[in-house]
């Protein structure tokens, strides 16, 4: 088409192939977009396009990619914000009807629906590093690196040393938000044991835990994107296992601790109330 259309944070330049999205820079936009700059996504990538009606007086046009299409959404696996979408375009209502005549447009051109059996839209490139609670986390393209550090690595860390995963040694990357609780990145490597029981992140030395301030969504997600995609162009991947049920002693040792950060104001009720429900929920 051609076309530009301007919305909060983000410019969308409509092409015959493809989708560019521009992130601006700016104190108001979030710093997932202003880390990823700009994205071109294949309308081999988009299943679908949706307009819907937005907070205060917005409406927001969104692409729905195709499940695997992108290594950033496969890492983030649904944990997201809204705001934090990078395929959300929020427009002034009364662009309305400017909006859905470039959503028809852009449904004329999809062809393409299902899972798709690679990646299609591209992944931050490395090299890329951030600061976890335990360490510094670093990938160059071909090995992650992590380092720990003295104050926040548990003894477990320390006494494995410094590590260092070859891209061809992993089978995939576990990322859990740092905006909700026990946030951390974890490696899955191809030789690991299935029937072992997970090991806590903070005891695991292929995984950085996160913290308040530390391993933040715009530096840790586009980190997992990167070695995801990384590991998805160096042939087939191995099933992740689901983790082992815990022991009842250390889920009410977890429930404990829970317990003495929500007493301590660091947890709000909800999130208490939350995360005891997912922590009985593995006996």
């Amino acid at each position: 088409m051609g076309d530009v259309l301007a919305g909060f944070h983000a410019v969308w330049e409509f092409e015959s192939d493809s989708v560019l999205i521009r992130y601006e820079r700016g104190i108001r936009t979030p710093k997932l977009f202003q880390a990823l700059g700009e994205r071109r996504i294949p309308l081999s990538a988009v299943e679908d396009v949706s307009l819907a009606p937005g907070k205060r007086g917005t409406v927001v046009l969104r692409l729905l990619p195709r499940a695997g299409a992108d290594p950033l959404l496969e890492a983030a696996d649904g944990q997201l914000k809204d705001g934090s979408d990078p395929y959300r375009l929020v427009l002034p209502a009364e662009r309305e009807t400017l909006a859905e005549y470039y959503a028809d447009e852009l449904k004329k051109l999809l062809t393409e629906s299902g899972p798709a059996d690679r990646h299609l839209v591209a992944a931050p490139e490395a090299p890329l590093h951030f600061k976890a609670y335990d360490g510094k986390a670093s990938f160059d393209g071909t090995a992650v690196q992590f380092r720990w550090s003295w104050t926040g690595a548990s003894s477990a860390k320390w006494k494995a040393g410094d590590q260092s995963f070859a891209v061809t040694d992993l089978g995939g990357v576990q990322w859990r938000s740092p905006e909700v609780f026990e946030g951390h990145l974890r490696l899955v490597r191809r030789s690991a044991d299935s029937s072992a029981p997970a090991l806590q992140a903070d005891q695991d030395p292929a995984a950085v835990v996160f913290g308040l301030g530390y391993g933040p969504v715009h530096e840790s997600l586009p980190f997992a994107a990167a070695v995801l995609a990384a590991v998805r162009t160096r042939g087939p991947v191995p099933v992740v296992p689901a983790p082992a049920r815990r022991d009842p002693a250390d889920i009410a040792e977890r429930i404990r601790h829970l317990g003495e950060l929500h007493q301590a104001g660091l947890v709000t009720d909800e999130e208490f109330s939350s995360k005891k429900a997912e922590l009985l929920a593995e006996l």
